[in-house]
């Protein structure tokens, strides 16, 4: 009777994720319909009253492929998404323009009238124009009075003199943005841009037809055009906690009324294993030519780390590192394009060498040319991050003199998405090889009887990773921004922070049940149920990130109801780190796992706090309306990429490093050290620096406008760049975990390979 409902419920499970699943992203596809549909407008033409021609849609579509050419959302920001270190664009050029139009107001003012009353008809008047939408659909042009033509021409001089490098007035603020020192675009190029910063200026602060809230949702917080938070922003983040409070406590309800139950039928059938029993797999060539792949996670991971630190100290000194003239070859815009590119890849390869290794394991033999698939599979990602980087760096030095092979091969300057169009392509046929590899050495399994479940959402989800990141593809060079920022959310949300989690709970949970220490049917129906509720909460939770990015106010209500949900997993951490525990110290033979299930548990820490503690901190609309694009993102940010998916990555490479390496061998005291100096490292560096310089920032953002706080008056205020430098200590420690864990992959594949079973003894870990 029991079997029967176990099957029932796992059948009852995949239904509810199946119809779960078409509905979601059928709601995602109908709401990127309508970003289509109202996204903020490319006019043909931006005149003056007068008939004078300011800007042509050629100048602003090819502003955006110069500012994508130069880094993009590297070098400061756009709408909030990009860089902390420069200004964001939009606001500062909204900021610029509202003070040169107030400057040049010519408003009459009636006799009687006070100095403070003058100046708030002015203000007003201000905003009237300002907020007014002048755009014409049937002739596609924009119209603007010729006292704003005249502000707009001064905006635009002060960009021209940034960006070409011939105003020494300027040089100060190059230095504080830490623009390239040989980055300078030509007059003609920079007027190009200055079109390109108008327009997204224009989205937001100018009224959607019809409406009295701009296509940006009224943001960013600009007192002078009077951007302030819309009332459906407060009411749906008001709602987006009841709904939590709500979920999280049917959630805890449900989990009481199971504990019982899981917590009884949590081990085998048969009993714990008595004896490792993957450690007694045959490990076969491929697996063993995975090796290679955790030496360039390894190689990764240090690279990174060194990138994050020179990146993090030039937001002191801008254009320099300790007076070295360091920024002339590798400036602030290449440091953070390959530090945040890099973050992604080596817990990628980390994931993806994971399933190389286990799935010929579990199926017990290498498929015929599995070797070669894993060794072409290596080079290929060898030449896709060589010729990646090296086509960003010639970008930014402004080697690509045309923008077209720059979009295909230099900076496409989307974080995250960085890469060419060339190289996105041929890492998406590299996943489906990935992907191919997997499937055809986890055939035998399928053939098995039980567990097909757990098998089969390795599958689904090895398939997924390969499908989501082909979003990417769907913007091209010249596509709206807005539309553009719907799907690199499904790259960076869906598919970095969203599938690749689910398919590393699925695999360590079929690693459990095949190591004897978990119970199959358990097992399937807790990794089901954990991601119906993360995939639920997940695929809409995607809007969250597009509330103010010329996206239609639906996207606010949808993004903020169920992107609450995510959190709601977390709050059950206890129960998952309780399952965990049962299982991992259960026999004496574990302990041979005891580290990488260590780094499991800090998986499951930092999934509450940085996760759910420092992402709910910026989640209802009403925080992000203040908090976007400030370093309480970046704080999220470390604290979950590195938290949850670093700490998930190292915890399988030690896994795999257990069948490829003499685990009796290995030098506990670095892997010891390592474990510990990146946890502790990541909490001062989270604790100490990046939360409070965000705190100040969100203060600044609600006094005195969002401009404001992004700008350089702010950011090498003494106070900021106090907080800078209280970072380093905890950079300190985080690299010296960085550096440890190095050193023990060196020892653990110097010392050979692993001995036999027979001959293998069990360490006592070092706590």
């Amino acid at each position: 009777m029991k079997s029967y409902q176990t099957t029932f419920s796992i059948n009852r499970l995949w239904i509810i994720l199946s119809v779960g699943m078409v509905v979601m992203f059928g709601i995602l596809l109908l709401l990127g319909q309508q970003i289509y549909q109202q996204a903020p407008p490319i006019p043909e033409a931006v005149k003056s009253a007068s008939g004078e021609t300011l800007f042509t849609r050629s100048d602003i579509e090819a502003g955006q492929n110069i500012w994508q050419s130069i880094g993009g959302m590297q070098q400061g920001s756009i709408w909030g998404h990009g860089s902390y270190l420069a200004p964001d664009w939009s606001a500062d050029w909204l900021h610029r323009e509202a003070e040169a139009l107030l400057a040049l107001s010519t408003s009459s003012v009636p006799e009687g009238v006070s100095a403070t009353q003058a100046e708030a008809m002015r203000k007003a008047a201000l905003q009237e124009e300002m907020r007014r939408n002048t755009y014409d659909p049937a002739s596609g042009v924009i119209t603007v009075s010729d006292a704003r033509a005249r502000a707009i021409r001064q905006v635009q001089q002060h960009f021209v003199s940034l960006y070409d490098g011939g105003d020494p007035a300027s040089l100060q603020l190059r230095r504080d943005y830490a623009f390239p020192v040989y980055g300078e675009l030509s007059e003609a190029e920079a007027r190009q841009l200055a079109a390109f910063y108008f327009w997204t200026a224009w989205g937001a602060t100018t009224n959607r037809p019809g409406q009295t809230i701009t296509y940006t949702s009224n943001w960013p917080h600009e007192p002078l055009v009077g951007n302030s938070p819309t009332t459906g922003t407060l009411l749906w983040s008001l709602a987006s906690v009841i709904l939590l409070l709500a979920a999280a406590g049917a959630l805890i309800a449900y989990y009481a009324k199971q504990f019982d139950v899981w917590r009884g039928d949590i081990l085998p059938e048969d009993g714990m294993a008595t004896s490792d029993l993957l450690g007694q797999a045959v490990i076969t060539p491929s697996m063993r030519a995975t090796a290679k792949y955790f030496w360039v996670v390894c190689a990764l991971f240090v690279t990174q780390v060194l990138l994050g630190i020179v990146t993090a100290h030039y937001a002191v000194e801008g254009q320099g590192l300790y007076g070295l003239p360091f920024a002339e070859y590798l400036p602030y815009t290449i440091t953070r394009t390959w530090h945040t590119q890099l973050a992604v890849l080596w817990i990628a390869t980390a994931w993806l060498a994971t399933g190389l290794y286990v799935a010929p394991m579990l199926g017990g033999r290498d498929p015929k040319f599995q070797r070669l698939g894993v060794n072409f599979l290596f080079v290929s990602l060898l030449v896709i991050v060589i010729g990646s980087f090296a086509g960003q760096w010639a970008a930014v030095h402004r080697f690509f003199t045309n923008l077209t092979a720059n979009f295909w091969f230099g900076h496409q300057g989307y974080e995250y998405v960085d890469l060419g169009r060339f190289w996105q392509i041929y890492l998406l046929i590299g996943l489906f090889l990935w992907v191919a590899l997997v499937v055809r050495a986890l055939r035998p399994v399928l053939r098995r009887e039980g567990g097909k479940s757990l098998i089969y959402l390795v599958l689904v989800s090895a398939l997924a990773i390969g499908l989501l990141y082909g979003a990417g593809l769907m913007w091209g060079q010249h596509t709206n921004i807005a539309i553009m920022e719907y799907w690199r959310w499904w790259v960076v949300h869906l598919w970095v922070e969203g599938i690749f989690e689910v398919f590393a709970t699925a695999i360590i949970s079929l690693l459990f049940v095949q190591m004897g220490i978990l119970r199959t049917s358990t097992a399937t129906v807790m990794v089901l149920f954990a991601t119906i509720i993360f995939l639920f909460g997940g695929v809409l939770g995607t809007f969250h990130h597009l509330y103010f990015s010329g996206t239609p106010t639906s996207v606010i209500a949808v993004g903020a109801m169920i992107s609450a949900l995510e959190v709601v997993p977390l709050l059950v951490v206890g129960f998952e780190a309780y399952t965990r525990h049962k299982v991992e110290h259960e026999a004496e033979w574990e302990r041979i796992y005891h580290w990488p299930f260590m780094f499991f548990a800090a998986v499951l820490f930092w999934n509450l706090v940085g996760a759910g503690l420092f992402g709910f901190l910026i989640n209802p609309p009403i925080a992000l309306y203040y908090m976007q694009g400030l370093n309480t993102t970046a704080n999220h940010g470390h604290a979950a990429l590195f938290g949850v998916y670093g700490m998930l990555g190292l915890g399988l490479t030690l896994y795999c490093m257990r069948g490829l390496t003499d685990v009796t061998r290995w030098n506990q005291k670095w892997i010891r050290i390592s474990f510990w100096s990146l946890n502790i490292g990541l909490g001062m560096m989270t604790f100490l620096s990046l939360l409070p310089q965000g705190i100040l920032q969100t203060y600044a953002s609600i006094e005195h406008g969002y401009a404001y706080a992004r700008s350089a008056e702010f950011i090498h205020s003494p106070i900021m760049q106090a907080l800078v430098w209280a970072r380093v200590p905890g950079d300190i420690v985080f690299a010296f975990g960085v550096f440890a864990f190095a050193w023990f992959m060196v020892q653990a594949f110097m010392h050979g390979r692993k001995p036999t079973p027979e001959t293998a003894a069990i360490p006592k870990p070092a706590l």
